[in-house]
């Protein structure tokens, strides 16, 4: 009885050592990439090139944003003083020295075009009101088109990042099945490489795309904001026009 007890333990201890042996598996950075097949490599460089244009479009749009909002705090009130004492050359002037600005772009359009359609001379006609109206129009559309550039690049990133590591998850599970196939061995350790491939580059593709996707709307509502701004300002300036033709 104690003998087959000890040899019961003995079993146990064995069968215990080797479930550890199994488990012992290394899971530092470099050797999950040394141990990583090829197509789930080639999944992981495309979602970092993916990361680093995500990043860099983030950049541009945060600088062009931010100078293009602080541009036009500072253009507004002094093209109105322009505007309110008549001085168009002096509105112009100030709004070619805010480039940067997205409101100054599109008043700037409808100034030169009010100012080179003969703004100068005594009468104000409805023609030229018109004209005004247009070049303000085509301002718009050109700085809208300026404000969401990149963010197409953001949102197919966004949306396709997760099937890309999707895509390395299934290569992942294929080489886990086809390790259990070769080494024909139960246990964590037969499975592991292939299962650990399919986990980060699911972790990878899901870190590219919530980011994109983040900042994508957050950039969206900037443009729309942006947009009411463009729009307001446009109405404005054309109710000046509608003003000074009937001095």
């Amino acid at each position: 009885m104690i003998l087959a007890h000890l040899s019961h333990a003995t079993s146990h201890l064995a069968n215990l050592a080797f479930f550890q042996d199994q488990q012992a598996v290394g899971f530092s950075l470099p050797d999950m990439w040394h141990q990583m097949g090829d197509l789930a490599k080639g999944v992981v460089f495309v979602l970092f090139i993916m990361s680093i244009w995500s990043l860099a479009v983030m950049i541009d749009r945060w600088l062009y944003f931010s100078a293009a909002r602080k541009q036009s705090r500072e253009f507004a009130p002094k093209v109105a003083g322009a505007l309110r004492e008549g001085k168009l050359d002096e509105a112009v002037k100030v709004a070619d020295r805010n480039k940067k600005s997205h409101l100054a772009e599109v008043v700037t359009a409808g100034l030169q075009e009010f100012r080179n359609y003969g703004g100068g001379g005594s009468a104000v006609t409805p023609e030229q009101i018109e004209s005004s109206k247009r070049a303000l129009e085509r301002a718009e559309a050109i700085v809208h088109a300026k404000l969401k550039r990149g963010l197409g690049a953001l949102a197919t990133i966004g949306s396709t990042a997760p099937f890309v590591g999707l895509f390395g998850t299934v290569a992942g599970i294929l080489k886990a099945f086809n390790e259990i196939a070769t080494m024909k061995t139960p246990g964590i350790g037969a499975v592991a490489g292939g299962i650990s491939e399919a986990l980060v580059t699911t972790a990878f593709g899901l870190l590219v795309a919530v980011p994109a996707v983040w900042t994508f709307n957050y950039f969206t509502n900037k443009v729309e904001s942006f947009d009411v701004e463009m729009d307001n300002s446009s109405s404005e300036l054309v109710d000046y026009f509608i003003k000074q033709s009937r001095r």
